[in-house]
């Protein structure tokens, strides 16, 4: 934990989401808590925000790298959950983290910035075949959009984005009612499942992660990815590399022309 929490520097995100907190009633749960037991749960596997809370609260080492002491109380699970959705998710504080500490890993002389490589990995969605459908079927059953859940009303807000499906016009057979941002797809020699593509933007120097992207799971959103990524590298930290190390999934004939 120690080796995580050097590198780790979040005192600036209370400024950063200082519009999303009140100041009148009760003190609010600190967003630096909830960041590192995110942290915490990303870092061990732990999936459950209820059996993070346990694990926090029972472990001396996770209580340390959360800044509390042996009487501390933690916040309930749902308090995890429900920051995670709106706070974290409008204020886009999961960037904001990633960055600061990129920004750290270059001030320590970790980024070299002349070579990336580019790269994507199929990953698979924690849900099951048995909670999905046709996704015009599960639209159809709710005729007022306000009484739908959050997780299609989230879906039907991000249909036309590139990395939500729009890179393609092939319509999923498929989709997951708890988690419709995956899409039903087949590895090979694996049967199918519920997956993402993750696109990573890496430097070549220490292998040092500068950009993640992460869409449904379809081949000709890969190119997309890596231009989203290289314009963002070069729009946040002022790094466009020399060259790039990249698949021929990357590279077609036309996109050749735009990295030149």
């Amino acid at each position: 934990m120690w080796s995580i929490d050097c590198f780790v520097v979040l005192s600036s995100i209370r400024a950063h989401l200082a519009d999303f907190y009140s100041h009148l009633g009760r003190p609010s749960i600190d967003p630096e808590l909830l960041i590192r037991m995110l942290l915490v749960g990303n870092c061990f596997g732990i999936r459950s925000e209820r059996r993070l809370c346990e694990e926090v609260h029972l472990n001396l080492a996770y209580r340390w790298f959360c800044r509390l002491d042996l009487t501390d109380r933690l916040p309930d699970h749902s308090t995890i959950s429900k920051n995670r959705h709106v706070r974290f998710h409008e204020g886009d504080l999961l960037r904001h983290v990633f960055e600061t500490t990129l920004a750290r890993c270059m001030d320590e002389g970790l980024v070299g910035g002349q070579g990336f490589a580019v790269y994507a990995s199929l990953v698979s969605a924690d849900v099951q075949k048995q909670n999905s459908s046709n996704p015009e079927d599960w639209v159809a059953r709710y005729a007022d959009p306000t009484t739908a859940p959050r997780s299609l009303r989230e879906y039907l807000d991000t249909l036309g984005d590139e990395a939500s499906g729009a890179a393609t016009t092939v319509k999923p057979k498929f989709t997951a009612h708890a988690d419709p941002g995956s899409q039903w797809a087949a590895a090979r020699k694996w049967p199918a499942f519920f997956a993402y593509f993750t696109n990573y933007w890496v430097d070549t120097d220490h292998s040092i992660f500068m950009d993640v992207d992460a869409r449904r799971s379809n081949k000709t959103g890969e190119v997309g990815a890596m231009r989203k990524m290289l314009d963002r590298t070069e729009e946040r930290f002022g790094l466009k590399p020399d060259w790039i190390v990249a698949d021929t999934a990357y590279a077609p004939p036309d996109n050749l022309v735009w990295l030149a």
